[in-house]
């Protein structure tokens, strides 16, 4: 019969698992603030952890950033199967370019993400697939119901994924607003016969980071 595990044997497992969760919650909070270019080792730092620690938990930087944004990417895969599911294609495909324009806006390391799985990285190949083979359905349809012009190409929603990645702003608040009206700018555009509603207010953007240090 084995003996039931006394406290001490238990104990670096609590401690393994405490581990876990503030290197999550410390590469979040980098992430969301810096974007993922944050170093390991400066994530560890901020944890206040040693680098062998952070390394036994996760031997790469893609796994980190996987399991942090894991999420996330499961909240952006449900909202499309959602608006591929929706029987009016074209509200669906409008209002998935919506949500996705306002998650990049949110998280800037979310953004950062998103944009390295469509243009050419290989994190999340698995969950790129999936959303660009549901993606593509969803246009077919939206075409064919004669809503979303015909010569629109998968590789367009890359293009929107890079236009809106490059939103500068002072606050959250303005990034989001900034989002949602370059969104109405591209769905009216992609639309087979735009209608030309009236776009969202414009927000108040300063100049890009790059051009504040032209003098």
């Amino acid at each position: 019969m084995r003996g039931m595990p006394n406290e001490s044997s238990r104990k670096p497992r609590a401690d393994a698992l405490h581990n876990r969760r503030r290197i999550l919650d410390t590469a979040r909070a980098a992430f969301l603030e810096s974007g993922i270019e944050v170093s390991m080792t400066e994530i560890a730092r901020r944890a206040g952890l040693g680098i062998a620690t952070l390394y036994r938990h996760f031997p790469h930087k893609d796994s980190l950033v996987h399991e942090v944004f894991r999420g996330q990417l499961d909240v952006c895969l449900a909202g499309l199967d959602e608006a591929a599911a929706d029987p009016d294609p074209w509200r669906g495909f409008r209002g998935f370019i919506e949500e996705l324009c306002a998650m990049q806006a949110l998280d800037r390391g979310f953004n950062e993400v998103c944009r390295a799985a469509f243009v050419g990285g290989a994190i999340f190949d698995e969950a790129r697939i999936r959303a660009e083979n549901t993606f593509a359905e969803l246009a077919h349809r939206a075409k064919a119901a004669g809503k979303l012009r015909p010569d629109f190409v998968r590789d367009d929603l890359t293009l929107v994924i890079m236009a809106n990645s490059g939103i500068s702003a002072d606050s959250e608040e303005d990034a989001v607003a900034a989002s949602r009206r370059l969104a109405a700018y591209l769905i009216q555009a992609f639309q087979a016969t735009p209608e030309h509603r009236p776009l969202p207010p414009v927000p108040r953007l300063g100049p890009h980071p790059a051009l504040r240090e032209v003098r």
